[in-house]
């Protein structure tokens, strides 16, 4: 059995549609569906059930999971960058995080948690996962230091043998991809753009306050959501790799580049209008993020990944134009 936390959401679905693809739909999805439209991302899945985020911890904590389990991925957190009460996130970011750890690593259970690259702050730390140099990162906002705060715990128990031996926490960068649209503004600026471009004809960005980047110049580096999938399948078939790992690109791009490609994919010709940054991000907006892979690469995952071009283009015109099911593709079977 598989059990994927937070897997009504965008990278948890999506996870749970790579299982399918391997035939597996023993698959107990974990998360907190409240009155959200998170729902229709299960639609096309196959899984066996579904339990509240609150019940799954209870069972946990009780140790009455009904079946052996085979991998937990943790993917099921709050992922609002500008989320501002504290206490929330470290309990459920952080404190909800350890316990399902020392679970797993109690039953012998690979398991696969979600961290951000949030974590590297305004990037002048650099962005290297090297375990010894996490101390060094300085967070912008609550959201990446709550993710922050696990990586650290969980490295230290790695590094004094404590346990969490089948333990990876990986540091998400720019994903983008299908079954975001419940995400609201979370959402990513490539989902905004179709729309936009749809219905004023032009998209908007904001324009640079770093006299180092031209106005749409800022660079990220985005990584779409079926690389992502690609990386946590084979780390479940290679459990004896562990520690914090990137999950990039590796190449960096600018805001610019990512909108003139939806408007390549939609045939359209280009037209991008310049706004200011409003004030109370300029102090916490990343102008520049690239994933260092060299320690992902050096671990085995030889897969390549998509270019910016290819990975918008397949979002784009697969799923995006596809107005009836702009959703991962359909399983053969729904829940057991």
């Amino acid at each position: 059995m598989f059990v994927i936390t937070g897997g009504a959401g965008f990278i948890g679905s999506a996870m749970i549609w790579r299982l399918n693809q391997e035939g597996i739909d023993d698959i107990v999805v974990v998360d907190n569906l409240s009155t959200s439209e998170k729902w229709k991302n299960l639609v096309n899945r196959s899984y066996y059930s579904y339990i509240h985020r609150d019940e799954f911890i209870r069972q946990v904590r009780e140790d009455k999971l009904p079946d052996k389990v085979e991998a937990i991925v943790h993917l099921g957190a709050c992922s609002s960058t500008t989320e501002r009460d504290a206490d929330f996130l470290i309990s459920n970011n952080v404190n909800y995080s350890k316990q399902l750890s020392v679970y797993a690593e109690y039953k012998g259970i690979r398991f696969i948690n979600a961290s951000s690259a949030a974590t590297y702050g305004d990037g002048s730390a650099g962005f290297d996962d090297d375990l010894a140099l996490l101390h060094r990162l300085r967070p912008l906002n609550m959201y990446g230091y709550s993710k922050h705060l696990f990586d650290l715990w969980a490295c230290k128990r790695m590094e004094r043998r404590q346990g969490l031996s089948k333990c990876v926490s990986l540091k998400f960068f720019n994903v983008y991809g299908p079954n975001e649209a419940h995400k609201g503004d979370m959402r990513s600026v490539i989902n905004k753009a179709y729309h936009s471009i749809r219905q004023t004809g032009a998209m908007e960005l904001f324009r640079s306050a770093h006299p180092g980047y031209e106005d749409g110049g800022q660079m990220r580096d985005f990584i779409y959501v079926k690389d992502c999938v690609e990386v946590m399948w084979w780390l479940i078939k290679n459990p004896r790799v562990r520690g914090v790992f990137n999950v990039g690109s590796g190449q960096a791009r600018a805001w610019n580049d990512l909108v003139r490609a939806v408007f390549a994919s939609m045939d359209l010709e280009v037209n991008i209008k310049y706004i200011d940054m409003p004030l109370h991000l300029r102090d916490k907006y990343q102008n520049f993020t690239q994933a260092n892979m060299t320690r992902l690469h050096a671990a085995g995952y030889r897969r390549p990944f998509y270019s910016l071009e290819e990975g918008v283009d397949d979002y784009v015109r697969n799923y995006l134009m596809n107005e009836k099911d702009p959703y991962l593709e359909f399983a053969s079977s729904g829940p057991g």
